[in-house]
């Protein structure tokens, strides 16, 4: 053995990976991590918790129609898959069985597998989730890997460059140091530990990230000086997309992988009937760790882990794996082409659509990549010109989708793409037709997929977080839902096109109104128009896209309150749950209403909106853009 061989050292009920730098020590047959030593720290692991809940991987899952079961996975079978003195790789396999499996179980076969590489200062881990045809039916509805840390060393997170605080521990939350508040992830210091943070909201939700966003993030600890960071070299086995807003970590110190999840986009979970047959490899994704020898800017630990982010980012697609499930560079394919916009009414030529989104997802309706979780994803921005490359994608059968700054709707392309393994693909030119049906009499908002254009409201005094004060992301603070009654005691809000300013006076969810006796009222709005030359051949269309939903009707009427039925109403809308998870964006929808020219009149108008459901405080609607056409007739 020479100096920085990685080794590999086999126990009764432990498996340890070393390579001089770090060695990481994990539980036999289970698989998981129970002791990480590095920078001089003994173990950066919460030596308080069980060895099982330390580092794990777990998930939470349902039989059709059945309550909502957690498991903690544990392997049941140890192997080892290489071990040379540049790389170790080693396995926890749990194999599931009709008989034999608990009914906690998910009917899925699971392997668990941890990397160690020669001069790494880190180690890798990856899943592969595999159902054989004829499993029994079930929904995976979340699954993740879980760190939890010494709280007695990391207190201090880093998620942005704008976005680091020193923050609470779990201790904080216990009864006689916090006070509940309107649902059990937000929490009131009272008493905490560290003096400095009482009066602060504790919230995992305020620190949620867009996969887009993402891509690392962590704790340091002071003493001695270390850093503890997740980074995801590629997004592509998370589901939901680039816009799917996750988790990254909270008071603990736990920090958090998360892969698949509802969070801010409803139900989307796996749903495998009739015996159906799955493989899904989760990762690998990188647990990086570095340290310095005396005290600094912590800014400097985390500038170090984004220069780390970037060399895992231009590493992939690994070549060291060793599961045949993880495909190769050569194994992989690429496309190419330039994407379009055709919409005469912005331009009478064909224009690129810039700074676009566009990419590859399991065939489907257009939209539906936001709430795609079975297979994977594959996303780029286009240039200036419009002009895109995809490389690295798994082969397979996809649609291409996309979505344009400026431009309302969803693009996909008719004919689902075959892509074989080692294929170059060039598309041509993509052109987008975004739904339009005459010129644009007024608008309100960007058509940005988000609500972070209108009136985000300074936060209730005694439910702050320091970390967002004069923050751009002011929307993560708590209970901005309740600043809607405060601003709008009696009265709701009225918005006047031409005169009205929607930064200031469009407030950024369409939430209910609580009443003196705690129940909540929805709410109607109104939107003040002139129109000075009334058509009356065709239709006029309202356009209303939407950023989120939660539990929302909304209903629309053209210059009568009380007209019944609405001239316009959708269905119930949204489990995105956004308003109350300080998100301002979800599920984006788009949703077109006719009027007929006889509902309007020549001079003054008012649209009402209302929504309408009023079960609690987290109904709403965060509205990215509304527009209204006039009909396209020649004058």
């Amino acid at each position: 053995m020479e100096s920085g061989d990685v080794v590999l050292s086999i126990f009764d009920s432990h498996v340890v990976l070393d390579n001089g730098i770090v060695m990481v020590t994990l539980s036999k047959p289970g698989g998981c991590v129970t002791d990480i030593q590095y920078g001089g720290i003994i173990n950066l692991m919460e030596t308080l918790n069980l060895e099982s809940h330390r580092g794990y991987w777990d998930l939470n899952w349902n039989e059709p129609g059945g309550p909502l079961q957690s498991d903690l996975i544990q392997g049941r079978e140890f192997s080892v898959v290489v071990e040379t003195p540049d790389q170790v790789e080693v396995s926890f396999v749990r194999n599931w069985d009709s008989v034999s499996s608990p009914p906690t179980d998910i009917p899925l076969n699971i392997d668990i597998r941890y990397i160690l590489l020669r001069g790494s200062s880190g180690f890798y881990a990856y899943a592969i989730y595999q159902r054989p045809s004829g499993f029994p039916d079930c929904d995976l509805v979340q699954t993740r890997m879980v760190f939890r840390l010494s709280k007695d060393k990391f207190q201090y997170m880093a998620i942005a460059d704008d976005k680091q605080r020193v923050m609470a521990i779990e201790d904080d939350r216990s009864p006689g140091r916090c006070q509940k508040l309107a649902y059990p992830e937000a929490v009131l210091l009272t008493n905490p530990i560290n003096p400095a943070l009482k009066g602060q909201v504790d919230d995992k939700y305020q620190y949620s990230l867009d996969n887009k966003d993402g891509g690392v993030h962590g704790w340091i600890s002071f003493d001695p000086m270390v850093g503890f960071w997740i980074i995801f070299p590629s997004h592509e086995f998370r589901n939901g997309g680039p816009t799917k807003q996750n988790l990254t970590l909270h008071a603990g110190p736990i920090c958090l992988a998360m892969f698949h999840s509802g969070h801010y986009i409803g139900d989307n979970s796996c749903k495998f009937r009739n015996g159906e047959a799955w493989m899904k490899v989760l990762g690998p994704f990188y647990v990086h760790l570095n340290s310095s020898s005396e005290f600094v800017d912590p800014f400097l630990l985390w500038n170090d882990a984004k220069q780390q982010r970037l060399y895992e980012e231009q590493s992939w697609p690994y070549y060291f794996p060793a599961s045949p499930n993880f495909l190769k560079k050569e194994e992989r394919c690429s496309i190419s082409g330039r994407f379009l916009v055709d919409d005469r009414f912005i331009s009478t030529q064909i224009f690129p659509a810039d700074s676009a989104y566009i990419g590859l997802a399991a065939p489907g309706e257009a939209g539906s990549w936001q709430k795609e979780s079975k297979g994977y994803q594959f996303w780029t921005k286009t240039d200036q010109n419009g002009y895109f490359q995809i490389v690295n994608i798994n082969a397979g059968e996809y649609n291409i989708y996309g979505w344009v700054p400026n431009v309302v709707g969803d693009y996909k392309n008719e004919i689902a793409l075959q892509l074989s393994p080692g294929s170059s693909t060039d598309l041509g030119d993509l052109i987008y037709k975004p739904p339009r049906n005459g010129p644009t009499l007024w608008e309100i908002g960007i058509a940005d997929r988000t609500a972070l254009e209108f009136n985000v409201p300074d936060p209730i005094p005694k439910f702050i977080n320091s970390l967002y004060i004069n923050h751009p992301e002011k929307f993560r603070q708590y209970g901005l839902w309740e600043r809607y009654a405060d601003l709008y005691p009696e009265n709701d809000l009225v918005y006047t096109v031409g005169i009205s300013d929607y930064t200031k006076d469009w407030f950024f969810a369409h939430v209910t109104r609580k009443r003196n006796d705690g129940t909540y009222q929805g709410t109607t709005w109104q939107i003040k128009f002139q129109i000075n030359t009334l058509i009356q051949i065709g239709f006029y269309t309202l356009f209303i896209s939407i950023a989120s939903p939660t539990r929302s009707i909304l209903q629309v009427r053209c210059n009568d309150p009380k007209v019944e039925p609405p001239h316009f109403e959708t269905p119930l809308i949204g489990q995105d749950n956004s308003v109350a998870r300080h998100g301002i964006h979800g599920f984006y929808q788009l949703f077109m209403m006719q009027i007929n020219p006889y509902w309007l009149v020549h001079g003054n108008n008012t649209l009402f909106l209302t929504q309408r459901v009023n079960t609690g405080p987290f109904n709403g609607i965060l509205y990215d853009y509304i527009r209204l056409e006039e009909p396209d007739v020649p004058y």
